[in-house]
């Protein structure tokens, strides 16, 4: 029988192992006080689960990383994470190996030697938490640094969409943070014009107009054009502070006023609409 795709599942399975790794080692520390007596069985418990999980994740890990090491410049930092994802592994092994033999020196009614065993498995438990942990760095580095894996847990096409749509609005961003408007300007259009009929990209655009090409009467005509959803407040305040910015680029103080003073009556409990109309000596 075919074993089933983990791939999809890996996130889920790194975590678990992560979490009963560093608490079950905790517990392992805990029990050698002798204070707590729960504390033994429950390390056993959650090291063993650990160690299982491990296997686990590097199996999903192993299935999963073919999609992800073919985006470019993406390999390195892939093996990186997959050279220590079996060193984790391993001590996580070697670990449970301990924690079972434990079990089997209590069985053996050997307490002296169970006791050696068990700070020996607390011991290599320090080094297991280092281990895991960097693999874990490893991996967070893998996803929020290089995106890596859009699309692969679902198979849908729409993740890969949301991953373009947030690379041109950061590179957006970081164009305006550079002081090139223009650029930013030309990726936000490339947005609008891959998400027709999206009203908060279109939001996007008309924003884009007045912070990256400073044209005012522009933005108030297309805002002037723009359908709101009328069950989406934010939108409509945020439509409404945009109003108020191109106005006061226009030299028309009194009309943003007019339009702060309308989105206050609507959306009382508002702060910053409040805060903006003061700024402006309403």
């Amino acid at each position: 029988m075919a074993m089933p795709d983990l791939a999809p599942l890996h996130p889920q399975i790194v975590h678990f192992a992560i979490v009963l790794c560093l608490i079950g080692v905790a517990f392992r520390w805990l029990s050698l006080t002798g204070k707590v007596p729960f504390a033994g069985p429950a390390a056993t418990t959650l090291l063993v689960l650990g160690a299982v999980a491990a296997v686990l994740a590097v199996s999903s890990g192993q299935a999963a990383h073919g999609p992800v090491e073919r985006i470019p410049g993406v390999d390195g930092a892939v093996r990186d994470h997959e050279d220590w994802g079996h060193h984790a592994r391993t001590v996580l092994l070697v670990i449970g190996g301990l924690e079972v033999l434990g079990l089997v020196l209590a069985l053996m009614k050997r307490p002296g030697i169970q006791k050696g065993v068990h700070v020996v498995s607390a011991l290599v438990g320090l080094l297991g938490a280092a281990v895991v942990f960097l693999a874990g760095q490893k991996g967070g580095k893998l996803v929020y640094s290089y995106a890596g894996g859009p699309g692969l847990r679902t198979g849908d096409t729409a993740d890969i969409a949301r991953l373009f749509t947030a690379g041109l609005y950061e590179q957006a961003l970081v164009d305006r943070a550079r002081h090139q408007p223009l650029a930013a300007a030309a990726l936000i259009d490339e947005l609008a014009r891959r998400s027709p009929g999206d009203t908060a990209i279109e939001l996007l655009r008309i924003e884009s107009m007045l912070r990256d090409r400073e044209d005012a009467a522009g933005t108030l005509a297309a805002l002037n054009r723009l359908q709101l959803p009328g069950d989406n407040p934010r939108l409509q305040v945020r439509a409404g502070m945009l109003a108020v910015d191109a106005y006061v680029a226009a030299g028309e103080a009194d009309s943003a006023r007019a339009v702060l003073q309308r989105l206050i009556t609507q959306f009382p409990m508002t702060q910053r609409l409040k805060d903006r109309l003061a700024q402006l000596g309403g």
